[in-house]
């Protein structure tokens, strides 16, 4: 028991050290830690936005950094469904925004 949650702490303490690393690099992409209904812990990804660059492939990566070695589930995950942001009526320099999170568990 004494293992499992000192892992616990272990990816919590490097998920939160990602985070400060993300913010200060300026990164879009966001985690969060989260409780899952089970009890357990685990992180809240999102990679959304309207550059070309941004894709699930951000937030995937992301969650394989927060959880390291231990690899991690996908709990759920939001559909990618994008909506004309800004611009003008007729969507001239209008950017196309895409909302892509998901939550995953670290496996221990």
């Amino acid at each position: 028991m004494k293992s499992a949650l000192a892992s616990v702490a272990t990816a919590a303490a490097i998920g939160v050290g990602l985070l400060t690393l993300g913010s200060l690099a300026g990164c879009s992409t966001t985690t969060t830690m989260t409780y899952l209904p089970s009890g357990d812990t685990g992180f809240a990804i999102n990679c959304s936005g309207s550059d070309a660059s941004t894709s699930w492939a951000e937030c995937y990566k992301r969650a394989g950094e927060v959880c390291g070695n231990y690899g991690y589930d996908v709990v759920s995950k939001d559909v990618d469904n994008g909506a004309t942001s800004g611009g003008t009526v007729g969507g001239i320099f209008g950017a196309n925004v895409k909302n892509r999170s998901m939550v995953v568990r670290c496996k221990q």
